[in-house]
């Protein structure tokens, strides 16, 4: 592996949001995801989702579409972002989700014997937003094709 490809590996995404109350987004990420609070105001925080930084700030009224798509026999948000985690990680936080009622939608296996196996989640914030969680069967193929 290439010195350029084992920093990508270790890279870290960062993506911030709008959200209705800053109290109840980052309520949800803490308590029931189990994420932690980085840095924050009265307005915004950073959330640590898995070494990945998200950055909710509280932004009032805004609407977005989720347009689905078809992958299989399985219909999924086009909009969604998501986290790659190993398969004991996903299970726990599986069993936490489904224990503690919340919904969780669209578990199921994606590309079944195929280059890219993996299992999927996922899950819908209190912004709308959804969250996917997967797990491959074999991390050196997240990117292959």
């Amino acid at each position: 592996m290439s010195n350029l490809n084992q920093y990508i590996m270790k890279a870290h995404f960062h993506l911030a949001l709008p959200c209705d109350n800053i109290k109840i987004t980052t309520a949800f990420y803490t308590d029931i995801l189990g994420a932690t609070i980085g840095r924050k105001a009265d307005k915004w925080a950073d959330i640590n989702l898995y070494n990945h930084q998200l950055t909710f700030t509280e932004a009032g009224d805004f609407n977005f579409d989720f347009k689905s798509y078809k992958l299989g026999e399985t219909i999924l948000p086009s909009f969604h972002f998501g986290v790659i985690i190993p398969v004991e990680e996903w299970g726990k936080l599986y069993s936490k989700l489904f224990q503690s009622n919340q919904e969780v939608t669209t578990e199921v296996t994606f590309m079944e014997d195929k280059i890219g196996e993996h299992l999927s989640f996922f899950i819908t914030d209190p912004n709308g937003y959804m969250i996917e969680f997967k797990s491959f069967k074999n991390n050196h193929e997240v990117f292959a094709s």
